[in-house]
């Protein structure tokens, strides 16, 4: 069998996507794709890949440096690609690139496809360890803190009010979900600093067919948790019901 055939990892994309987004663009962030899906840079919440138009050649040898410039600015002015500069020195101008993956959701449900989140995605919404951003760790079960304050820990309470305010069933014993609460509590948190974070995100994100899927604790009680108990509430939604129209 011909070794052009077998010896190098085929790049994939799908039809559908080509069609809508263009054949090189479909190529491109389908590249992005499987490098974020392994990348551990994560900033302002996303995680992000560097590349400069000559290291994009290496991988695509087949295209110039003025049609991977073109793809990508193609990407950006639909709105599927991000683009941003985090580097040391104002000099360095190679660019970071994320996707907007609720975009590529939105295409999805145009076309009829069902969206299945990928773990480059849950990093995009949700913050996870990172070394070189300094992502403050969750707190190991060898803590310092007492037997007895970690008995005192209300885990049921909490998941019993996640799942009456999302209509979720979590088990009351997860270790995991356990561990979550467990940090957040040993920073200092209490039962009705989760009940507002619970209540913050339930009314921003519940009736998102995208965002109500975060609704979750490792989305919720992950490290996040401090800035979400600071958000601002929503403003009150104005209903038809609310007004008197028959005076």
């Amino acid at each position: 069998m011909s070794s052009l055939l077998v010896d190098e990892r085929p790049m994939l994309i799908l039809p559908s996507l080509a069609e809508k987004v263009g054949l090189n663009e479909a190529v491109l962030i389908q590249q992005i794709h499987y490098w974020l899906e392994k990348s551990r840079h994560i900033k302002e919440g996303r995680k992000w890949i560097y590349n400069t138009y000559k290291d994009w050649k290496k991988q695509m040898p087949f295209w110039s440096h003025a049609t991977i410039g073109r793809t990508i600015r193609s990407l950006e002015e639909m709105g599927f690609l991000i683009s941003a500069n985090f580097n040391a020195s104002k000099m360095d101008k190679t660019k970071w690139y994320t996707i907007d993956y609720k975009k590529i959701a939105e295409l999805e449900e145009s076309l009829g496809i069902e969206h299945r989140v990928s773990q480059a995605e849950e990093m995009n919404i949700t913050d996870w360890d990172s070394e070189d951003d300094n992502v403050q760790q969750p707190i190991p079960e060898t803590t310092t803190k007492t037997t007895a304050e970690k008995k005192d820990i209300p885990y049921a309470a909490v998941i019993e009010y996640l799942n009456s305010q999302t209509h979720s069933a979590y088990r009351t014993e997860s270790k995991k979900t356990k561990k979550l609460i467990r940090a957040r509590w040993l920073e200092g948190f209490r039962l009705d600093d989760f009940k507002k974070v619970i209540d913050l995100k339930a009314e921003e994100w519940l009736h998102d067919p995208y965002w109500r899927k975060f609704l979750r604790p490792e989305t919720l009680f992950g490290t996040r948790f401090e800035s979400y108990l600071n958000q601002k509430p929503l403003g009150k939604q104005l209903r038809e019901e609310d007004f008197n129209l028959d005076d």
